[in-house]
């Protein structure tokens, strides 16, 4: 149940690389992307300067396969989901953390190529299944 808090996040950016597939047990896809958002801030002496932040982002089921199919190096996308912090320890007791975005919407943005060639200007894929966790 939720107690007066929102945990959402939209991003436009490009894909750092086509999307890796991995199934579950179960037969449940996984896809994992990298995101790039771009900022322009000013420096100390006033000049623009580009800050990019890169964006593991995790996606389950139909959205996956979606991804895996269409979703290739430098496509513009929409992602629609919320954040999500695992962390773990390793051999040596070190604990580590790891951000990542669990997609529940993608929109390709800037077209994509049918099946048959021709481009469609916008393609959405939303999760209709329970994501894993």
């Amino acid at each position: 149940m939720q107690r007066n808090s929102v945990n959402k996040v939209l991003l436009v950016g490009n894909t750092g690389s086509d999307a890796e597939m991995k199934y579950t047990t179960k037969g449940l896809a996984i896809a994992n992307l990298s995101v790039a958002t771009t900022e322009a801030r000013k420096n100390g002496k006033g000049d623009f300067e580009d800050t990019t932040e890169w964006h593991r982002v995790v996606i389950f089921g139909k959205i996956a396969e979606f991804a895996e199919n269409y979703v290739k190096k430098g496509a513009l996308i929409y992602v629609e989901g919320r954040i999500q912090t695992q962390s773990w320890e390793d051999k040596e007791e070190k604990r580590h953390f790891r951000t990542e975005i669990i997609a529940e919407k993608l929109t390709m943005l800037g077209g994509w190529k049918k099946g048959n060639g021709e481009k469609d200007p916008v393609a959405v894929a939303e999760n209709e299944e329970e994501v894993p966790f």
